[in-house]
């Protein structure tokens, strides 16, 4: 089976790396999958979960909030503000934190605590 590289890199970290068959993430024109042999593409990410379907058959999902993503030659690079693993989400805390940004009104804060349950309950 056909296989791409993918980095998914974080600001101040990289998250991933490895060996895919296919990664869907969240773009302004909606979700987009990644296969090998796509067109090259350069492409803003939205908040969202990107899930990352490994060349062993595994799925690795994180939570990924804004950043870029890049595809030319077989190589993926996911380059994202901040990134977390979705096995790496505390949940508890996740919860707590989308309590509070409700009760302060704080949308942004809202929507990175969705993103990171999403994450969660996508990796199950």
């Amino acid at each position: 089976m056909a296989e791409l590289h993918v980095e998914l890199v974080a600001a101040d970290r990289s998250v991933w790396s490895g060996e895919a068959t296919m990664v869907i993430a969240r773009t302004p024109s909606g979700d987009i999958g990644v296969m090998p042999g796509h067109q090259p593409l350069l492409g803003v990410l939205l908040s969202g979960p990107v899930t990352i379907r490994t060349s062993d058959g595994g799925t690795v999902v994180a939570a990924v909030h804004g950043g870029f993503l890049s595809f030319a030659d077989n190589k993926l690079s996911v380059l994202a503000e901040i990134a977390e693993l979705a096995d790496e989400i505390d949940v508890a805390r996740a919860e707590r934190a989308l309590e509070r940004s409700k009760a302060d009104t704080d949308a942004a804060a809202e929507r990175r605590a969705e993103v990171r349950l999403a994450a969660v309950s996508s990796g199950h």
